[in-house]
């Protein structure tokens, strides 16, 4: 397996990166370290998840995060070697505070992910998806709080259209922001 540096960091990835969206159903616990321990062996050393995966049944209101807890226990002993990557942003419960970018959502959903996935840190932290309803500053901010306090690695986007990462951008170059 080849392993490449992630630009402008100091992470050495797989070139695969196993997603673990069907982590919960329709693998169990018992599929999901059976499945990274065959991408260990393989050399996979990079795992992709998010705090509100549990498989292809996703239930608005009581969302399992089956996926990052079936992670969590499937590195255990590796967590050194391995690069996790999760998200956050997306609905996880019915409520209007279940869900975006605010501080107010994003530093319990990392708390409860660094506890669902066994770890002190997260390498890479996603922002799922773009938050109409949250000033894009508010939001970088709280991910560069996360980093400051050594719970996060780095950052990125995920399902962010030309015109939003361009705002991203944008907000990070005027604040001084990685």
């Amino acid at each position: 397996m080849q392993i490449r540096k992630l630009p402008n960091t100091n992470l050495e990835v797989s070139v695969v990166c196993l997603g673990t969206m069907l982590f919960g159903t329709p693998v169990d616990e018992r599929g999901a370290k059976a499945i990274v321990n065959e991408a260990y062996h393989g050399g996979v050393n990079f795992f992709d998840t998010a705090n509100m995966y549990e498989g292809y049944t996703r239930f608005i209101g009581s969302a399992g995060k089956l996926s990052e807890e079936y992670l969590g226990k499937a590195i255990s002993g590796h967590r050194k070697k391995s690069v996790i990557a999760t998200k956050v942003g997306m609905a996880i419960g019915p409520n209007t505070t279940d869900r975006g970018l605010s501080r107010g959502h994003i530093k319990p959903e990392c708390d409860r992910s660094l506890t669902r996935l066994r770890t002190d840190y997260i390498d890479i932290y996603y922002l799922h998806t773009y938050d109409f309803a949250t000033p894009i500053e508010e939001t970088i901010e709280t991910m560069m709080d996360l980093i400051a306090a050594g719970k996060v690695r780095f950052w990125g986007i995920s399902n962010f259209d030309c015109e939003q990462t361009m705002e991203v951008l944008a907000a990070c170059d005027c604040h001084r922001w990685t």
